[in-house]
């Protein structure tokens, strides 16, 4: 068991050469949004582009990606037809995923979930999604509550998953909202090893397991639990896969720099702390 630092950070974030290239750092594609939720896209293609990645194409439903659009002008958004996203759109996520692919020369990754919705019609798209693509995946929110009802789709693939402990419960159905830290890191080993992928736990102490060696991150604020935090990091988890790392070492780099950003935000701003004020502090931390 280890504990992160900024020593992980290193072999990660190596000085770049002269002769680097778009896309040589990453292409991340960010899946998410609905008519209502518009935010948390934005939030983790930001974060993306601050944690170092190259370029940032969000998909989302029409008036979301329209949203988005207009947050930056780094900010790729298209706009899906509809208020949220259905099996129609499945060739579009597909199409756009290999092209991505080609683009990058494989450095590319995906965040889905964040802001999708549960209608069963979008869950199901979100499921089918996931059981064709072969690039690796944050799978965050929305889209945990989608890989529960069938959690074979995600077995021996590059996937982090993001829950919170009500979703670790839903992924699961272990509750260990009232267990002790020595369970629950127990609890996050055997499950990541059983669903045969990598498991973030969000919490006051971040449990990282690949179901056979465990990390562990204490940092962040109480502050932090105000929404969008969770979207910056799985952004910034994001942004570290697409550069290919491996999930395991891409959960543990992204949860202490989100952390860490969080902590020099939360020093600023306190109660007024936001999203944004998050994503603002992590170049601090990668200096």
């Amino acid at each position: 068991m280890t504990k992160t630092s900024k020593e992980i950070l290193k072999n990660i974030y190596q000085k770049r050469p002269i002769d680097a290239k778009k896309y040589d750092y990453g292409l991340l594609l960010v899946i998410g949004g609905s008519e209502f939720y518009s935010g948390s896209p934005a939030f983790s293609g930001l974060a993306a582009f601050k944690a170092g990645v190259d370029m940032v194409r969000i998909i989302a439903p029409a008036r979301a990606a329209n949203i988005i659009a207009s947050f930056s002008p780094v900010l790729a958004a298209y706009p899906l037809k509809g208020d949220w996203l259905t099996r129609e759109h499945l060739p579009t996520l597909i199409s756009m995923t290999e092209s991505a692919k080609t683009v990058s020369h494989g450095k590319t990754a995906v965040v889905i979930g964040g802001g999708a919705g549960r209608t069963e019609e979008t869950q199901s798209a979100i499921r089918e999604y996931l059981s064709g693509i072969t690039i690796s995946a944050v799978i965050d929110a929305d889209a945990i509550h989608a890989i529960a009802e069938d959690p074979q789709i995600i077995a021996g693939k590059q996937f982090l998953i993001t829950p919170n402990l009500y979703e670790f419960f839903i992924l699961t159905k272990k509750d260990i909202r009232q267990s002790s830290e020595n369970e629950r890191i127990e609890a996050v080993r055997k499950e990541a090893g059983r669903l045969q992928t990598t498991i973030l736990l969000k919490g006051a102490t971040d449990i990282i397991s690949d179901g056979k060696d465990v990390a562990l991150n204490v940092g962040g604020s109480p502050y932090m639990s105000k929404g969008g935090t969770g979207d910056v990091l799985a952004g910034v988890a994001g942004a570290i896969l697409a550069r290919g790392v491996n999930p395991f070492l891409a959960g543990q780099s992204a949860v202490f720099i989100n952390d860490s950003a969080g902590e020099l935000a939360a020093k600023k701003y306190g109660e007024s702390l936001l999203a944004t004020d998050v994503i603002e502090e992590i170049a601090k931390v990668l200096k």
